[in-house]
Order: C-alpha cells, then sequence, then structure tokens
C-alpha cells in the first residue's frame, strides 16, 4: 500500500477504536454507580483490603503502622458547577478504554500484522490474550496497590497542622484513574520490547547493559509512591523488576529467531 492508503487504514483504526471506547463507556456509565461507590471511592475507606493487608504485615512484624487508621484524614468535594457531571462523564469514558483494550489491541494486531513474517500473523490469539492479560493486570496492580499507597501517603503527609485536606473530586479521581491506566500500559512492556526486538530496534545486550539505571529508576518510584519502610517499597518493585527480566528473555528469543531466519535465506542465496 501507498503512503497515503497507511494513513487511510490507521485513520479507520482510529474511529473503530474510539466507537469501542464509547461502547465501554455507555456500559459502565450504566453502572456508575456502582463504579463510583464500589470501585472508585473504595480506596477512601479505611477497610480497603489493601490497608487492612498491610496493617497486618505491620503489626507482625513492627514497622510503619500509618495504615493502620479508622479514617484516612482528608474529604473528597466538589468546586465547580458542572463538576460531577464533568467527573460521570471522563470516568465512564476511562472505564470505557478498560473495557475496550482487547478490540483496541485487535485492531492494532490488523494494522501492524502486514509487516510481519507468516509464521507470525498466526499468533493473532495468542497477542491479544496475552497482551489484554498484562494490561488488567497492571490495571489490578494499579488500583491495588500502587493508588492505596499514594491515596494514605498523601492524605497523612502535613506541612502544618493547620491545612487541612480538602481534596477536589477532580485531583482524587484523577489519580485514582491515572495511577491505575499507567501501570497497565507500563505492564505491557514486554509486547513492546517484543516488537522493538523485531525491528532490530532493542537488542537483549542493549537491555543487560542498560539494567543496573532500570533497577534504580525502579526503586527510586517505589520509594517515592510508597510510605518509608522496606516492605512497601519491594512489593511495588519485584514485579517492575520481574517485567524487566522477562523483556530480555522475550528480546533475546526474537534476536535468535532473527538470526535464523538470516541464516536460512542465506543458505538460500548461495
Amino acid at each position: 500500500m501507498s503512503f497515503l492508503d497507511h494513513l487511510e487504514e490507521l485513520r479507520w483504526l482510529l474511529v473503530r477504536s474510539s466507537a469501542f471506547i464509547l461502547g465501554g463507556g455507555a456500559v459502565a456509565f450504566i453502572f456508575s454507580d456502582f463504579i463510583f461507590d464500589k470501585i472508585i471511592f473504595a480506596p477512601k475507606r479505611s477497610d480497603f483490603v489493601t490497608y487492612q493487608f498491610f496493617c497486618k504485615i505491620a503489626q507482625r512484624f513492627d514497622f510503619d503502622r500509618s495504615f493502620c487508621l479508622q479514617d484516612l484524614p482528608f474529604e473528597i468535594q466538589n468546586r465547580t458547577m458542572d463538576g460531577q457531571f464533568s467527573v460521570l462523564i471522563w470516568t465512564c469514558i476511562s472505564a470505557g478504554f478498560i473495557i475496550a483494550v482487547p478490540f483496541i489491541l485487535w485492531e492494532i494486531w490488523k494494522f501492524i500484522s502486514p509487516a510481519l513474517y507468516t509464521k507470525e500473523k498466526k499468533y493473532a490469539k495468542l497477542f491479544i490474550v496475552v497482551s489484554s492479560l498484562l494490561f488488567f493486570m497492571g490495571v489490578v496492580f494499579g488500583y491495588y496497590v500502587i493508588t492505596p499507597l499514594s491515596i494514605n501517603f498523601l492524605a497523612n503527609l502535613q506541612v502544618s497542622d493547620i491545612v487541612k485536606n480538602q481534596i477536589d473530586i477532580n485531583s482524587y479521581i484523577g489519580l485514582v484513574k491515572t495511577t491505575s491506566i499507567a501501570c497497565g500500559l507500563v505492564f505491557e512492556l514486554p509486547i513492546i520490547i517484543y516488537f522493538l526486538s523485531v525491528l532490530d530496534l532493542v537488542t537483549p545486550q542493549f537491555l543487560r547493559d542498560y539494567r543496573k539505571y532500570a533497577i534504580v529508576l525502579i526503586l527510586i518510584i517505589a520509594a517515592v509512591i510508597t510510605p518509608p519502610d522496606v516492605v512497601s517499597q519491594i512489593i511495588v518493585s519485584i514485579p517492575l523488576l520481574i517485567l524487566y527480566e522477562v523483556s530480555i528473555y522475550i528480546s533475546l528469543f526474537v534476536h535468535k529467531k532473527n538470526k535464523k531466519i538470516e541464516a536460512s535465506k542465506t543458505k538460500q542465496i548461495d
């Protein structure tokens, strides 16, 4: 296809993906009461499962007990006339995006598949399943681990007793949505490394050489978003380190496969 034909395909990819997101948003709108009461605002309550889990660990090993609170010291407020309406619409769209991820990945696969080998095109279902699973795992990790750690840390941080935390609803929901979706995208790292390796833009040696920098960056991120105790930082760091190591092996697999293909082509020419 010509360059303009590719642009046309990309345009329809975006159109169909947007339609899937709006469809998922419509479903989320129907269940909006459940989404807000049972999901969005659940980390605001002290009986949230993550707080209970960390509280039990803190009591058992005598660590920081900031999770063992009766109530988080902040209130959520709406400060604009259309604030709650705006929050409702954008939250449904964000939920629609999460719901539509498998369909969006299918559209992306159809767009990039012409650039792949015939054997690789057979892995469409595997690509959709693995990519969707990694994304949903990331969303769950972000929601149940990163989000409550961040909320607990920021809610208990005070520069002075004079200052009271009255958080705007957009700020609170923005943290929950951004953290969950961002973690879902970060968990796609092995898939991204796979395609970068197929295109020879990333090599396993490159990932090994920069491993120490990646580890330092992951530890810094974990230290920033968690309370000042080692257990919380380790819990956040381990999945990210595992993903990085898995990405190295994926790149190594692709690199060896590319070498075999090049070797077979060379033999055919000879």
